[in-house]
């Protein structure tokens, strides 16, 4: 898993400095809490959910982190932005997802901007088959009792974003993923060549 971890920050090292040099260009990194799980109506397998604020897991608490790198092609106004995150699920078995999605500017009036993206996404969790309770009925993610995880892929994948300006280069923002569940997250960006 070390190595691992080294061969993503080199990754994230040369793309930040590879896209700096390119003139008139803006580039951010960001960094992300991840949050919280809304399940509309209650969760389906709330019983083995540790972390639920309720009884019904309406409300969970996913621990876990997430980088985010993007790349403004157009003003401050669009961007590419690639994020990966790890985190706790609502059974704290590890999880995590890879995305890359375009991102536009929906709002902006002084300090606060709404931005929104949508690209495709890739889930992965460890297998809930393994739970005590799990009865395999919620057909989102793939996957058999056989395997070591749950995977989905999604074209469509994306957020709404919430960006509040402390500085010139420095934004605090908090993200929801508009899907089932209803996934908040909160953290900072910070523009490497603003």
């Amino acid at each position: 898993m070390k190595n691992k971890n080294k061969i993503l920050i080199l990754i994230i090292t040369y793309m930040v400095l590879a896209v700096n040099n390119l003139p008139g260009r803006q580039t951010a990194i960001g960094i992300q809490f991840t949050g919280i799980s809304i399940h509309p109506g209650g969760a389906a397998h709330s019983d083995i959910m540790p972390l639920k604020i309720d009884e019904a897991g309406l409300f969970v608490i996913n621990p876990g982190l997430r980088l985010n790198f993007e790349y403004f092609f157009f003003r401050d106004i669009f961007s590419i932005k690639f994020a990966q995150g790890f985190y706790g699920d609502c059974t704290m078995s590890f999880g995590g997802f890879s995305h890359i999605g375009i991102r536009g500017r929906i709002f902006q009036r002084g300090n606060h901007t709404i931005r929104g993206g949508i690209g495709p996404t890739y889930l992965f969790r460890r297998n809930w088959y393994r739970l005590d309770g799990y009865l395999g009925n919620d057909n989102f993610f793939r996957g058999t009792p056989d395997n070591t995880w749950q995977w989905r892929f999604l074209w469509y994948g994306g957020e709404l974003e919430y960006y509040y300006k402390i500085s010139e280069r420095t934004e605090l923002m908090v993200s929801m993923v508009p899907f089932y569940p209803v996934i908040i997250q909160f953290g900072v960006r910070i523009f490497i060549n603003r």
